[in-house]
């Protein structure tokens, strides 16, 4: 027998948990439950099922045989066809209720909208763990000076825990758009072949009241607030298409935030967790490769493009359906998911441990604070009598020449250029005091705070973090 390839979404990165939601038996034995909760709510309204045939069939669901609905579906070349039989012939004499007034699109859609809602509910603790990681980080180094950058070109200075909050904000955008979805999020319901509710309405004798309150009712069993007003036989996939543009929003936080570690990481500024064991080359033992962050960009990327499926799906969808659109949701919803979900487990262990090189910070603002001081300094050499064009053009002399020292691996000698230059009028000791990098990063350490007990405490305020595991390599 062939063996089946993996996926390394499930074998590799994805949590157990993201995993389990999206596996055959656990969208299967939801198939099953949505066939139990239709016969429930069709007795409650008033059908001829008795108790003992619901029953039947509340024991049969854990009885799923995945081989025998593979030899029914080689035979019928229907997925919905060949489950609904093994559970029939499961279920005995219960089974010739199954499905009543039902097509595979109430199975089917109904079941990925639970799953949607039951990942979601997982990528919503996984982003509250990341952004409480983040939180702690910024809170800590709130107002520890640093380089900003613009261009990835020094510019004026930060803090650390400021650069922190940038990560962390688009986070909390992505957990309120996340919840958002998860509120609003309906179900199908039940709606019939092509969403008139015919078949429906002839099994209630034309009342149209106990029709509508069939699809209100399965859906409050499956735990929905509310279904679609309208259908035709699916849903609109324009929810797929915001689903997985949630996704792909989660994607580009994870994205950025790593993609900034791995510049700083470059840099010597800062570093994400390396284990006591951890293996950096196969050939330069030294090395310590930002692994995590490379391959939560990895990821974030494949999220990001694979949500361009939603929209095209939902444009190109026929009348009341097409079935082009099924291999490819087959594929991109559940791989979404996983992928975000590994992204987030990834953000989350990095939060979690993060390292900054502190001597490394201090000695990049003390190459480049005396350039960003210069205005300071001549502002001050003019109010003690100086030519302003005259020691700008001085300062402009003295800049060019000290980059090149930099770039040549000195220290950074403008300073001591400046002081040094009786035109100036200025001592070493009150521009030292002038060029405290703290006095350079604004309200960056007010900001952290502000950010984090006005804005990040409330959105996680009510948000379980799902713990986040040791991502496997």
């Amino acid at each position: 027998m062939r063996e089946a390839p993996g996926n390394p979404l499930h074998d590799r990165y994805a949590s157990a948990e993201m995993a389990a939601i999206f596996s055959t038996r656990h969208r299967y034995a939801t198939w099953r439950r949505l066939w139990i909760a239709l016969a429930e709510t069709q007795r409650e309204l008033g059908l001829p099922i008795r108790e003992e045939q619901l029953a039947a069939l509340r024991e049969a669901a854990p009885k799923l045989d995945l081989g025998r609905v593979a030899e029914i579906e080689r035979q019928t070349r229907h997925d919905v066809v060949a489950h609904l039989r093994h559970f029939a012939e499961q279920a005995g004499e219960a089974g010739g209720i199954l499905h009543l007034g039902a097509t595979s699109a109430f199975i089917t859609d109904n079941t990925d909208l639970l799953l949607a809602r039951e990942a979601l509910a997982l990528v919503e603790g996984r982003l509250a763990a990341a952004l409480g990681g983040l939180a702690a980080f910024a809170r800590r180094w709130r107002d520890l000076p640093c380089l900003a950058y613009t261009h990835f070109q020094p510019a004026q200075l930060t803090t650390v825990g400021k650069r922190a909050c940038l990560w962390a904000q688009d986070f909390v955008l992505d957990l309120a758009e996340v919840r958002r979805r998860l509120a609003d999020l309906p179900a199908r319901g039940a709606k019939g072949t092509t969403g008139t509710q015919a078949s429906f309405l002839t099994l209630f004798d034309g009342d149209h009241d106990k029709v509508r309150e069939l699809d209100r009712r399965v859906a409050a069993r499956l735990g929905f607030a509310v279904t679609l007003p309208v259908s035709g036989q699916t849903y609109s996939r324009k929810l797929d298409s915001q689903l997985l543009a949630t996704l792909a929003g989660v994607a580009e936080s994870c994205h950025k935030m790593g993609t900034d570690l791995r510049l700083m990481q470059g840099v010597g500024e800062l570093a994400e967790p390396f284990d006591s064991g951890q293996v950096g080359s196969s050939a330069m033992a030294y090395k310590r490769n930002p692994v995590r962050a490379e391959r939560m960009c990895g990821l974030a990327r494949r999220v990001m493009t694979d949500a361009v499926n939603g929209p095209l799906n939902a444009a190109t969808q026929w009348l009341e359906r097409s079935l082009d659109d099924s291999a490819n949701r087959r594929l991109v919803l559940p791989d979404a998911f996983l992928a975000v979900d590994a992204c987030l487990s990834l953000a989350g262990h990095i939060a979690g441990g993060l390292r900054v090189n502190e001597p490394a910070v201090a000695a990049r603002v003390a190459r480049e604070l005396p350039f960003m001081a210069t205005e300071t300094l001549l502002m001050q050499a003019t109010l003690r009598g100086g030519d302003r064009q005259h020691l700008h053009e001085k300062i402009r002399t003295y800049s060019f020449a000290a980059q090149e020292a930099v770039a040549g691996g000195a220290e950074n000698p403008l300073v001591a250029t400046i002081t040094g230059d009786p035109e100036f009028r200025l001592s070493a000791a009150e521009v030292a005091a002038w060029i405290d990098p703290v006095a350079f990063t604004g309200r960056s350490a007010r900001q952290v705070d502000e950010f984090l007990d006005e804005v990040v405490t409330p959105a996680l305020a009510g948000v379980a973090a799902t713990a986040v595991e040791e991502p496997r390599i």
